[in-house]
């Protein structure tokens, strides 16, 4: 039987700086033990990647449940590598702590592996207290799923970037020309006029992979993936302190030298 891994890097916090307070991460790991994929035979890998020292920690709460990967430097790419490191299964997902899957997704972007090396997901923003924000088709890691042969061939996150280390390994997976498939909600334009005159974004997703990418409706008005906005998130950061947005702004500049376009 194939085995699937499941990789999740955390900060190991929750919603509040209550250290007693349930953390993102072990929602987290719930939602990847309820997937209807494991209710079925499958047993899945959990990596969850952490911060150097931050190991003996984590296992004090989440021993038992999945293997704790510890960091070389304090970086998300840097977590992400440690789990990485560890893999042994045949497919692997990804899961940022804060996010959530849709009951069936693994199940759903599974299916789709065969003539693809690679699915992604459209998402739903909503606040930690699960109020809807927007719909948001940039394709989060928390989206990803793929063949153990895509992530070797793509390779390990790049550690000269801080924030924008996903859409620097889109680029990669991008110029492999991997066949990919991303699923939007029932409601989504499928017809290339109407994708470029009402959602740009997800415009930009055929303009960066070209016809090596595919848009599969499913039947849920909603998307399959959740990701939660919260004070603590990358993106929440960096709208709070101009020092980071000039790193992110750096980032960017180098994506568009390296790729001629922000990879989506």
């Amino acid at each position: 039987m194939a085995r699937i891994s499941v990789v999740i890097p955390s900060r190991l916090q929750g919603e509040t700086d209550d250290p007693s307070s349930p953390w993102f991460v072990e929602r987290a790991i719930a939602c990847v033990l309820g997937q209807s994929v494991f209710q079925r035979g499958h047993v899945p890998e959990i990596l969850i990647g952490v911060d150097p020292g931050m190991g003996t920690y984590a296992a004090a709460r989440i021993a038992g449940k999945a293997r704790i990967c510890e960091a070389s430097e304090r970086l998300q790419a840097a977590a992400l590598n440690a789990a990485c490191a560890q893999l042994a299964g045949d497919y692997v997902a990804f899961l940022e702590d804060d996010d959530l899957w849709e009951p069936r997704y693994l199940e759903r972007a599974l299916g789709q592996l065969g003539p693809f090396g690679f699915v992604s997901s459209t998402h739903l923003e909503r606040t930690a207290q699960g109020v809807v924000v927007k719909i948001v088709d940039y394709a989060t890691p928390s989206s990803w799923v793929m063949t153990r042969d895509t992530f070797d061939q793509v390779g390990d996150f790049d550690t000269s970037y801080r924030w924008h280390l996903d859409s620097e390994w889109i680029g990669r997976l991008n110029e492999q020309r991997i066949p990919r498939l991303h699923f939007v909600e029932a409601t989504a334009p499928v017809e290339l006029d109407a994708i470029r005159s009402t959602r740009p974004n997800l415009w930009n997703i055929l303009v960066c992979a070209a016809e090596f990418c595919s848009f599969s409706r499913h039947e849920s008005p909603w998307p399959l993936v959740m990701r939660t906005v919260h004070p603590g998130s990358g993106m929440a950061q960096i709208a709070v302190s101009a020092a980071k947005q000039a790193q992110s702004k750096a980032e960017y500049a180098r994506l568009i030298e390296r790729y001629d376009n922000i990879p989506w």
